[in-house]
């Protein structure tokens, strides 16, 4: 069993960084480095295609395909496929040890499954054209296998012996369903490229609520830079999506914030510093993007924090599961005491 716990804090540990590279890939317009997918032009490795690269350098200069772009992209691949088969291992060692209570070998099976989906999402992204409703896709489908590999490491640790109330487990479950959302409205302002369209804080546009057009800016079946009647994607639209996700952010931060302090009066300090201190950094790292107009380290490290959100949220809705509050009030008194 310790190989197997090895294994999945060091997937989830590379499954982080996998994110974080892939949203540096995206936001360096290296997306499309190699147009075609697993391979690049075909072949194995950048160098092979290095005659297809040429061709399309030399056919435009100012193209999405150039030597650094492709090797970005053919990297988050490489590093996406050691995740895949460190995820593979996973379920073989769960299957093995299926007695053992700590395994969860049909979750970890089904992981298997969501990792081909997000595979399949990633060949999309680029024989799509970098649709935003598929890039989305591709972002929420990652972070999606980071919580269920962080959900298969917290059966691993010990328990804690501190009754956790039923109000304080739907509070969790409710922080975590605002934390997804507003991932999600994250993801579609990064996919849409909306993330300077307001440029000043903390109005929008010079107003509180500024021009939008929201049909167009959430009308998710549409190529990328189109409208749903297949014209330019005004600014108003951009501006929708930057506004809503801004309030979403307000929101977000006050039910989070809320739960990271009733969790440090129901008795989990630690976890709940922890939640308040990740929260403080993503909410700056939100406003740092647009303050310093989206410099890519910042931005990176925003996408980064949203991860990091998702490990600690999925810890703690285990960890006060785990824990569940004996029916009796005698009995949750004795657990205090102990």
């Amino acid at each position: 069993m310790k190989t197997y716990r090895t294994l999945l804090l060091a997937t989830v540990v590379m499954t982080f960084m996998l994110i974080v590279l892939g949203a540096y890939v995206r936001l360096s317009d290296a997306g499309l480095g190699c147009p075609d997918w697993p391979g690049c032009y075909g072949h194995a490795t950048v160098i092979h295609a290095s005659e297809h690269i040429n061709a399309a350098l030399a056919e435009n200069p100012h193209g999405p395909v150039s030597f650094a772009k492709a090797w970005k992209e053919m990297i988050h691949r490489y590093f996406a496929g050691i995740v895949g088969l460190c995820i593979v291992g996973i379920a073989v060692i769960a299957w093995r040890n299926r007695r053992e209570p700590a395994t969860a070998p049909w979750l970890a099976t089904l992981l298997i499954g969501v990792v081909v989906l997000q595979a399949m999402f990633g060949k999309w992204t680029v024989t799509m054209l970098l649709k935003p409703a598929i890039v989305t896709g591709h972002l929420i489908g990652g972070l999606t296998v980071l919580a269920i590999l962080a959900w298969l490491y917290a059966r691993t640790l010990t328990p804690s012996r501190l009754a956790a109330p039923m109000a304080l487990r739907a509070f969790a479950a409710l922080a975590f369903v605002v934390l997804a959302a507003q991932i999600t409205l994250g993801g579609w302002v990064s996919t849409n490229y909306a993330a300077l369209a307001c440029a000043d804080l903390p109005t929008c546009r010079g107003d509180w609520v500024p021009d939008m057009d929201i049909r167009n800016g959430f009308h998710v079946i549409r190529e990328l830079g189109v409208d749903a009647d297949g014209g330019t994607l005004a600014i108003e639209a951009l501006t929708a999506i930057h506004w809503v996700h801004r309030v979403g952010a307000v929101i977000a931060a006050l039910v989070i914030g809320a739960f990271g302090f009733a969790l440090r009066r129901s008795g989990y300090r630690r976890l709940g510093g922890a939640l308040l201190g990740v929260l403080t950094l993503q909410f700056l790292l939100g406003l740092a993007n647009v303050w310093f107009s989206l410099p890519l380290p910042v931005a990176a490290a925003h996408n980064g924090g949203a991860a990091a959100l998702v490990i600690l949220m999925v810890l703690i809705n285990y960890r006060v599961r785990a824990n569940a509050l004996p029916r009796y009030s005698g009995v949750l008194h004795e657990s205090h005491a102990a």
